[in-house]
């Protein structure tokens, strides 16, 4: 059974009744204020695995991966959308919403899939992450690791929600350190937009895998489980808001909300994406450097062409969007956990009253923490992470896509036509390139 006790800042079961029969719309202001979970979801897709991913796709194939950008923002835009409304609409995550239409032994290899991907990602991360302080201001990368490990965790559990939300929104801004690298790098701009609209393709098994870790990291399984646990624990936070099955009253505002965060979102996660191909397009590729080893080979081959100013940009990026994605990732992990564990949870309760949850999260961090002191080649399990993030994505889109559109889960608010199209085109698209790339490696391998 699962517990759904208040939360940090809730109310008594008497005002919750209250709450449900008042038909008060939600909260409104102007339209960046109603950026939240959209916003912190896109922002978090761009995290070290992303850049990595973006350095060696620019330093190997220069301007010519651009296009992958235009092609993910619609289909991230359908994807992240059915999983919003799906918290928005049902009150519940992704983990509690899949129990109510598959077996559980499927549930439970959905979320096994993602936990494993989500530590992967969290000590490569952590890696990149120690790296670019080693790089900034010297001393063992390992200290540095340890240090942000625990940092982020300790400000996960005794932040209070609130304060911890604003900390993510503003940490969104670290992302502009890749625009500034972008100009830094003196792009050939014509060509780097003549690359976004005019694709150039490869048939070849190297072209295929970046391709596909593009996809992978762009479109990850956490981004959807952490944007649709951010909506129902924003109904908790917000005294006016109910899940939409209950107050259908709210349905077009919140709509609204959603399509605008996920659009802003999105846009913003693929904007810098783009920047960061650009710059190392410029920096690297163009100047004959294009197998990407490590992070700090990428932030240290800026210096010759960018100047100081480009690193020490490129190597805040690093840690700054390291910081925006650990608790996503963590948090994601926890959230999908305990929901099937049936204990209490979400970051907007105190520890004391979600210790599994907590326990949980904790032991995600940790075990990404080992993860990332075990000595591999950070850059390389980033970009690899991001590859596995494909392959296990299509069986959660496939499911997030039939949940949205459900009569049992999300009632007569079902996914409008365009979204629907959208998000089956990005689970197709990412099916396609899996079966691409594993029919080249096998190919390559005979």
């Amino acid at each position: 059974m699962v517990h759904d006790d208040p939360p940090r800042h809730g109310a008594s079961h008497a005002r919750a009744g209250e709450r449900a029969g008042s038909g008060k719309p939600p909260i409104s202001g102007p339209w960046w204020s109603k950026l939240g979970p959209g916003l912190i979801t896109g922002a978090a897709d761009d995290d070290p695995s992303g850049i990595a991913t973006y350095s060696q796709a620019g330093a190997q194939y220069g301007y010519a991966v651009g296009w992958t950008v235009l092609v993910t923002f619609p289909l991230m835009v359908g994807i992240q959308l059915a999983s919003a409304r799906i918290g928005r609409i049902t009150g519940k995550g992704l983990t509690e919403t899949f129990s109510r239409l598959c077996p559980r032994w499927l549930v439970v290899a959905l979320v096994a899939l993602l936990v494993v991907a989500n530590v992967i990602n969290l000590g490569a991360d952590l890696s990149a992450m120690g790296d670019a302080m080693h790089l900034a201001l010297g001393g063992p990368a390992g200290a540095y690791v340890v240090a942000m490990a625990l940092l982020s965790l300790l400000l996960q559990i005794w932040l209070p929600y609130e304060r911890y939300v604003m900390l993510l929104k503003w940490l969104t801004l670290t992302l502009l350190a890749y625009v500034g690298v972008g100009f830094a790098a003196k792009a050939d701009w014509t060509l780097a937009l003549r690359s976004l609209v005019l694709p150039s393709m490869r048939w070849d098994r190297e072209y295929a895998t970046t391709v596909v870790a593009i996809l992978g990291t762009t479109i990850s399984p956490y981004l959807f489980f952490w944007q649709a646990n951010q909506e129902s624990e924003e109904i908790r936070r917000i005294d006016a808001d109910r899940p939409l099955a209950v107050a259908p009253e709210q349905a077009a505002a919140q709509f609204r909300r959603l399509r605008t965060d996920t659009l802003v979102g999105m846009g913003f996660s693929n904007a810098i994406a783009f920047f960061m191909i650009v710059a190392t397009a410029a920096a690297l590729h163009a100047h004959g450097v294009r197998d990407i080893e490590t992070t700090a080979q990428a932030a240290t081959a800026l210096k010759p062409v960018a100047g100081e100013f480009a690193f020490a940009l490129f190597a805040a990026g690093i840690v700054g969007t390291g910081f925006l994605a650990l608790p996503v990732l963590a948090g994601s992990a926890a959230y999908a956990v305990a929901t099937l564990a049936g204990v209490r949870r979400g970051l907007d309760r105190p520890p004391r009253s979600a210790r599994s949850f907590y326990a949980i999260l904790s032991g995600a961090m940790l075990i990404g923490l080992a993860v990332s002191l075990s000595g591999f080649n950070p850059m390389k399990a980033l970009y690899w992470s991001a590859v596995v993030n494909a392959v296990i994505s299509v069986p959660i889109m496939a499911t997030v896509m039939i949940a949205a559109s459900h009569p049992k889960i999300v009632g007569e608010l079902r996914l409008p036509t365009v979204w629907r199209v959208l998000g089956w085109l990005a689970t197709a698209a990412m099916a396609a390139a899996t079966v691409a790339m594993l029919v080249l490696q096998t190919s390559g391998s005979a």
